[in-house]
């Protein structure tokens, strides 16, 4: 499964990134404001930061508007992959920038025909949003799992990057059902490192260490 951080955070991304895990970034008009800086910049940023893909989102909502703005933003860098909604202008605009070769990452993919549409259109990336659909009551996951039932029974190439992931837990579960790729906050990410057990080890290990008094 491959790994991105869901922000426009560029410290996140730097020490994230340094640990060699990281495959990519994913942002979105929200993060942008966040972050409080101008997003042309951010996104140029980041993509120099991060090798892997960078999705960087439209906001126009008619099929001209997200190309126009979808030139700009695949100049910024290599590894830039557009994102669009999972609107009939944006599979449009997916099937056009693919056609070309340019990334793009479908999002606000609530249903598996919505993810169909999105394959079809050739989307490199299809983003459901988990932790949404479980705030109204129904479970996200569930989602991922017939995604991977219909890409794989078709042999789509269009990678399932569950998003709108809101702890570890989502990441174990996807995981187990053959995500190719789920984008968290740092801080999600950063819990994955974390269990007692370890840290009570490594305390009894520098416990016992230090009554050696030997040093290395």
């Amino acid at each position: 499964m491959k790994f991105f951080v869901d922000t426009a955070d560029t410290a996140e991304i730097k020490e994230l990134n340094d640990t060699g895990l990281l495959d990519g970034v994913t942002t979105n008009p929200s993060l942008v404001k966040k972050s409080g800086r101008d997003f042309i910049e951010v996104v140029k940023e980041i993509a120099s930061i991060c090798p892997g893909p960078v999705s960087a989102e439209v906001v126009a909502l008619d099929h001209d508007g997200m190309m126009r703005e979808a030139e700009t933003l695949r100049k910024l860098a290599d590894n830039i992959a557009i994102k669009v909604p999972l609107t009939i202008d944006g599979l449009k605009t997916c099937k056009k920038l693919t056609g070309d070769g340019t990334m793009v990452n479908v999002t606000l993919c609530f249903s598996a025909n919505q993810a169909l549409l999105a394959a079809k259109a050739g989307a490199t990336f299809i983003s459901p949003f988990v932790g949404r659909l479980d705030d109204i009551g129904h479970p996200g996951i569930e989602l991922i799992a017939d995604i991977r039932m219909i890409y794989d029974n078709y042999d789509f190439a269009t990678q399932i990057l569950v998003a709108s992931v809101r702890n570890p837990i989502h990441i174990h579960d996807a995981a187990k059902l053959g995500a190719d790729v789920m984008t968290a906050p740092a801080a999600v990410i950063k819990q994955m490192f974390k269990h007692p057990l370890t840290d009570n080890g490594i305390a009894a290990f520098l416990k016992d260490w230090e009554a050696t008094g030997q040093k290395i």
